[in-house]
Order: structure tokens, then sequence, then C-alpha cells
């Protein structure tokens, strides 16, 4: 478990100041809600963002605002490391950078065999079904000993069952490549089983490839693809400047900045580092390592233990890591909604598996437009105001055709089930169109 020694200390004095009362319900004297509504108080601090990056419409504004309400600008002590720092959280992939580093790390590990064979395909998760196994068996061979490289860079169609099951959860054929039970706003097997793809390596090993990746990502240019097998991908990576300024500005107000990425976290901390994030502040899928190598396990949140993947950073898993390893919360309360005093002040992401975390946020959520359903309709139906919907910063989408079905089947249920997405009061929240995009 890592330490935040700051935080941890203002939560203590927090709980002593509330007596018997737990630290998870005390009550702030100043209350975010109260933060967020009064008039920033202009101050000789007030970090500001940059005007000569674009946004759309008043978003640079409404982040200013929240940016000032919140740090140096209404309160100068945070300057001197006085008081309980607000924290802000991003997601990594399409929120930080234009498209998806994970993707990128096993984009180059697939063009130079860095993908171990395993005793079994079924042996790297749990919900890996027969026809899958059978797929990739067929595709990769037994010729290789187990524990060596595939050589994927000759092979496509083994490259091609790799690509098939991360990206589409399906197998070459059109099967399903994953089964059984799992908690839909907890986990997804497919982001669980990148990491359990990179078995055998050391936690170095795996960074080095990442940064191998990330080399050839940034070279790139905008908008080039590559073919490995039959798939045409993104041959590019970029970070967004607008999300570099915006980090860098929190954090001269006074913020404490995360990532909470459903990547892998060795590849995501190859990436995070180049815009000033330690280890300590970025947060995705751990891998359970057994005699110094990279095994199948990974570890749980909350009161989900250490597993093959049953509690990720993903949809609620995003809330239960914040909880857990920003706000020192333990067991099933992780999992739930906090307090104003124990939540991120401001949250970004561009996906549904960040919607939670995003809608904790008590002074603004950032969502970058994907199109993605259930953020969408949050973001648009704005039901506390402070909502920021943004076009992507390079090459973004269009205008979606036809409307969001939020009040049918626009949220995830645990059983994976659809269902209308809803407002804090039981409220449907209507169906939306798309009014922020290119």
């Amino acid at each position: 478990m890592r330490h935040r020694h700051a935080l941890a200390l203002g939560l203590t004095v927090t709980a002593l100041l509330a007596g018997s009362v737990p630290a998870t319900a005390a009550t702030p004297t100043r209350t975010a809600a109260a933060q967020d509504t009064a008039a920033a108080r202009p101050g000789t601090n007030c970090p500001q963002l940059s005007r000569d990056l674009p946004w759309y419409g008043h978003n640079r504004a409404k982040l200013q605002r929240a940016i000032d309400t919140r740090g140096t600008c209404s309160h100068p002590e945070l300057a001197h490391g006085h008081g309980r720092a607000p924290v802000a959280a991003f997601d990594w992939d399409n929120t930080m950078t234009k498209n998806d580093v994970t993707d990128a790390t096993i984009n180059w590990s697939l063009r130079h065999d860095k993908i171990l064979r395993p005793a079994r395909w079924s042996d790297t998760s749990k919900w890996l079904t027969p026809a899958a196994d059978r797929a990739l068996t067929a595709a990769c061979g037994t010729a290789v000993p187990v524990g060596s490289p595939l050589p994927t860079s000759t092979d496509a169609g083994c490259a091609d069952e790799i690509l098939e099951i991360r990206g589409e959860a399906k197998t070459m054929n059109g099967d399903a490549a994953f089964a059984g039970t799992w908690n839909h706003r907890r986990t997804v097997p497919q982001y669980a089983w990148v990491p359990q793809l990179f078995a055998g390596h050391t936690d170095a090993e795996l960074r080095s490839y990442a940064a191998a990746g990330r080399k050839a990502a940034l070279a790139a240019p905008v908008g080039s693809t590559e073919k490995i097998g039959t798939h045409t991908l993104p041959a590019y990576v970029r970070y967004y400047p607008q999300q570099k300024d915006l980090v860098r500005t929190l954090r001269r107000a006074g913020f404490d900045v995360y990532i909470v990425s459903a990547g892998s976290e060795p590849v995501t901390e190859v990436w995070s580092k180049s815009v000033g994030f330690d280890r300590a502040h970025t947060i995705a899928i751990r891998s359970v390592t057994e005699h110094g190598r990279i095994s199948y396990g990974m570890q749980g949140c909350g009161d989900v233990p250490t597993g093959k993947g049953d509690a990720i950073p993903y949809i609620d898993g995003k809330r239960c890591f914040i909880n857990q390893e920003i706000f020192h919360i333990k067991g099933a309360e992780a999992w739930r909604k906090q307090d104003p005093a124990h939540r991120i002040a401001i949250g970004g992401g561009d996906a549904d598996t960040d919607v939670t975390f995003v809608n904790d946020a008590t002074s603004a959520h950032l969502a970058v437009n994907r199109n993605k359903t259930e953020l969408m309709c949050r973001g648009y139906d704005n039901a506390d105001d402070r909502w920021v919907v943004n076009p992507m910063f390079i090459e973004p989408l269009g205008r979606k055709s036809g409307a969001y079905p939020c009040a049918t089947e626009g949220y995830t249920n645990t059983d994976g089930v659809p269902g209308p997405v809803r407002r804090p009061d039981g409220t449907v929240v209507p169906d939306q169109h798309d009014r922020i995009h290119a």
C-alpha cells in the first residue's frame, strides 16, 4: 500500500477533532459545496490556465473558476503547505493523451515478439472461454516452448487473435472470448487480460517495452496507422497540451493531482512520468509479482481481495481505488460515494469507465467527448451545473447521429444488463443529443 503522508496527516487531524466520529463521516469546517458556491476571492496566487491553448466555448473559464475557488487563489495557506490540499484525478488513455498507451505497448510488443507463450491460454484469465482457448492455441501453436516468445511479428494469425480478443472480446471467428459472472461496474475481462498477457516478464521489462512503444508512437505522424496481422490500428499517440497545462496549473494552485487508469500500472507510469506524475500518484491495474515476475493475479480493492481481476480501476472500481489509495478508506466502504470532504474536487475522463469517479467530483467534471453513452448522458444532463464537456483536442469526433439512449439503456448494471441513467434523486435522465463536438 502506498503512503500519502501529508494527506494521511490531514485525515488524522480531522478524525481527532471529530472525536469518536469516523474519518469518513467527519464534518469539515468548510465544506466542498460551500467552497464551490462561494465566489473565488482574488488573491496574490491565482495560477492561470494558458490562454494560448484553445478550449471549447467557456470551458477554460469554468475550469479556472473551480481552480480559483478550491486552490491557492481563495486559500493562500495551501501555497505554504498548510490545510488539506484539494484533490484532482484524471483518467489517462484518451483523456491525457490522444490514443491508448496500453494499446501502443501491446502493438509494439507484438511487432517485437515480446508475448510469452503460456502453458494454457485458459490460465491467463478465469473468464476466457473454451472457444478463445482453442482459437489462441490453434493460431499461436504449441511449437514454441512454454515461457518463450511467440513470433507475433511474423505470425499474423497469432497477432490477430490476441488483438481481436483484447479489442472486441471476440475471437477472429466471432465467438465470445470471455464468459461467466463478474461485476460489470468493477471489472471487464479484456482490460484485465492486458497485464495477464505480460505474465512472465518483470515490471522493468514491461516498462522498457512501454518506453520503446512510447518513442515509436510519439515519432509517428498524427493520423498515421499501422497494420498488425489484418488489424489496422492507430500508430501515434500525443499528449494533449491543454491537459498538461491543466495539470501544471492545478499543481501550482495547491492541488494534489493523480492519474487513475484501467491500464497496466507499469505502462501508465512510463507515460505519466513525463507530465510530472510519480509512481505514488499513478494508479492503475497492479499485477501481483511472483519471484519477481508478473503473474496472472492482480491486487483487489476494498473488500475484494487479490485475485484474477475481480476489481480493477474500471467504472465503480475507479472510485474504490481513489477512496482506498488517496483517502485511505478501507473495506467495503471504499466502494461507496463519500462525503464532500473525502471526494476529489476535479475529475476528468473520456469514457464510461471513468463516469463514476468523474461524477463524484465536487467542483468540476471534465468529459472529453468520445461519444461514450453514460458519460455523455451525465455531461449533457449537467444535473449540478458543473459538467465541462469538451471535444477531443486532436482529431475530434463529429456530431453523433441520433440521441444517446440515456432513458432506456445508457447505464450498465452490475450484471451487464443495460438500464436507464438516473440522477442522485432517482429521476431518469432523458435521452440527450450530441451538442459539443468538432
